[in-house]
């Protein structure tokens, strides 16, 4: 049987093939990643002035990433947008707002689209003397001050527009070996992710070490993020927390750091709880994001956002 190898992760292509089509966006060091590669997906073509911007590249990509749900990218009334359950969401300077609410794009922040996101584990640097400047108190700020994420994006993606209807879309699954509620768009994908870190276990004692650690498996939760207005994406059932039973010391979420020390953006990775590289690696083939690459980290938390991976060039497995 064929196998691939992606950044120490082993998978069998019988997997792969069953599972779904292994996509790659071509770059100079994933083309030996590639099993087949999935055509761009037809958009209108976009005016002289818009070719490459980022609204263009964040509506391709969102096309390619939620396949029979998001139609098509336009560049329409000035602006990139994409046609998804009959409403068109402009990119709105990365705020994906409906078109009848244009005029309130003022009032939310970007979604977050990750440009810098990056393959591997990230490298830590300690803060230079601007950043401690920019840091201090930031927290504090993001908590109070910052706006709301715009939501109506994800809302109708996932068509949990409130708690009642989020909970009629979502499932039981059991991911290993914990009960989860998650939303049933996510299923195969999640297997995947599963199917990948128990053939790695097979012949890693590490990562069954890390499997048997695991303490509690948190998933669909109607609620705003801590210490803010903004939905999380737990509200939709698209995002596991995976919380060891024991901590070893280290660190794991930036709010609960904080609580302990005011430089909580200054705990190096080797001060932070961090999942084994292959799990990690498996949740991002298959369109997880990693909370541990963020500057508030939260090195528990993944969230399915398979247009992170197609906008970064990373490789990426689509269920069929």
């Amino acid at each position: 049987m064929i196998r691939v190898i992606y950044a120490g992760l082993v998978l069998s292509a019988g997997i792969l093939l069953a599972a779904g089509i292994l996509h790659a966006v071509p770059r100079p060091d994933a083309s030996a990643y590639i099993l087949a590669q999935v055509p761009a997906p037809a958009v209108a073509p976009a005016a002289p002035e818009q070719a490459q911007s980022r609204a263009e590249q964040v509506a391709r990509a969102l096309v390619e990433a939620y396949p029979g749900r998001v139609e098509r990218a336009e560049f329409r009334g000035g602006d990139w947008a994409v046609l998804l359950r009959g409403t068109w969401f402009h990119y709105a300077g990365g705020r994906l707002m409906p078109e009848h609410l244009l005029h309130r794009a003022e009032y939310y922040s970007p979604l977050a689209f990750y440009n810098t996101y990056a393959a591997g584990a990230p490298v830590w640097r300690p803060p230079t003397e601007e950043q401690l400047a920019r840091l201090t108190g930031m927290g504090q700020e993001r908590a109070t001050h910052r706006l709301p994420r715009a939501h109506y994006f994800f809302d109708t993606l996932y068509q949990s527009t409130t708690r009642a209807e989020a909970s009629r879309h979502m499932v039981a699954a059991y991911f290993l070996g914990r009960r989860v509620n998650i939303h049933y768009t996510i299923r195969q994908e999640l297997a995947m992710v599963e199917a990948a870190i128990l053939e790695t276990a097979r012949v890693d004692p590490g990562i069954r070490a890390w499997i048997n650690g695991i303490g509690s498996i948190y998933s669909w939760n109607w609620r705003t993020i801590g210490g803010t207005t903004t939905r999380s994406f737990h509200s939709y059932g698209i995002a596991l927390d995976i919380i060891p039973r024991n901590l070893g010391g280290r660190e794991m979420f930036w709010a609960w750091a904080a609580n302990r020390r005011a430089d909580w953006w200054n705990i190096p990775f080797d001060g932070r709880y961090h999942p084994p590289t292959e799990v990690i690696e498996a949740f991002e083939l298959h369109g997880f994001v990693w909370g541990g690459k963020w500057l508030f980290f939260d090195t528990m938390h993944f969230e399915f956002r398979p247009e992170v991976m197609i906008l970064n060039g990373l490789p990426l497995v689509q269920a069929p």
